[in-house]
């Protein structure tokens, strides 16, 4: 697949000389509203984790539906919107090879005014793939958003090597979201894929839920094993591991954003016991929920 650049791209003959750096990874709740036209000196990946979202570019406007992401290229002149209220978002600004420097918001979004065009950050190429600025929507696995939200973690708490860890991160987020180019669908998994995905979406609003096997199958009008096939084919975990990764997702969030016990926020991500609660979320996260809520107040 050849795709002409648009924006300025660096082509690379290794992937080793890539060394991207993040500038700015954070959560978001926003609500309806047409957002000011900009350009960005960096790059910015836009998650929607529930709502929905839109961004208009070299004159399209793109929706961004919940579990997409888009890819906001250097230089490029966008407007993003909110379609949906309570519109859930992970955003983060990087660059290809370590090459701006950063210390507040104005050294990453453009003033027309001063616009300084040695500072436009340049985007990777390197063959087999087209650069990702080719694909202004993506839909990223859910091992991806994972390490989306690792960044997240790393570059809010900042221990000690969080730019090392950043820059390791993010190398396996740019790896997954240019491997999207090569995925072979499996069979079937095309034909049903709208509706694992609503299902999917349905699991993340309310992951409280007694969601087994056999009640997805139910969901899906299908026998347990060829629906537990055709979800991993879709959501590249299988069923099991995307319930319990999208009820850890929601502690994580209600211990950030919220001041509940452990115990009641276990209950509303679908565990009764406490104990099982914590040790599920230690096993996943490498700390307890009280140790996890207090690094994610560091700052």
């Amino acid at each position: 697949m050849k795709v002409e650049p648009r924006y300025p791209l660096r082509r690379t003959a290794a992937f080793r000389e890539w060394s991207p750096s993040i500038h700015y990874a954070k959560y978001q709740v926003l609500q309806p509203a047409e957002l000011a036209w900009r350009r960005l000196y960096d790059y910015e990946l836009l998650y929607v984790y529930e709502g929905e979202a839109a961004t208009e570019m070299n004159g399209r406007r793109h929706a961004i539906r919940a579990g997409q992401l888009a890819f906001l290229p250097a230089g490029v002149p966008h407007r993003n919107a909110v379609v949906v209220p309570n519109t859930r978002f992970l955003g983060i600004h990087f660059d290809y090879f370590d090459e701006l420097a950063v210390h507040s918001d104005a050294d990453l979004v453009v003033n027309e005014e001063t616009a300084d065009a040695a500072k436009f950050c340049r985007e990777a190429h390197t063959e087999p793939f087209a650069p990702l600025s080719a694909f202004a929507v993506l839909t990223p696995p859910p091992a991806c958003v994972a390490l989306m939200e690792a960044i997240v973690e790393e570059f809010s708490s900042r221990p000690l090597g969080y730019e090392l860890a950043c820059k390791s991160l993010m190398l396996g987020v740019l790896s997954q979201l240019l491997r999207l180019q090569y995925a072979e669908p499996r069979p079937g998994a095309t034909v049903h894929a709208a509706r694992i995905q609503e299902l999917m979406a349905e699991i993340e609003r309310r992951p409280a839920e007694r969601w087994s096997n056999p009640v997805l199958a139910e969901r899906l009008a299908m026998n347990e094993d060829h629906m537990a096939k055709l979800f991993k084919g879709v959501a590249g975990l299988a069923p099991s591991e995307f319930v319990r990764a999208a009820r850890h997702r929601e502690a994580r969030r209600l211990l950030r954003e919220t001041a509940l016990t452990a115990e009641r926020i276990g209950e509303l991500v679908g565990y009764t016991d406490l104990h099982y609660f914590s040790r599920v979320f230690r096993k996943l996260e490498g700390v307890s929920p009280r140790a996890y809520r207090k690094l994610s107040r560091v700052l």
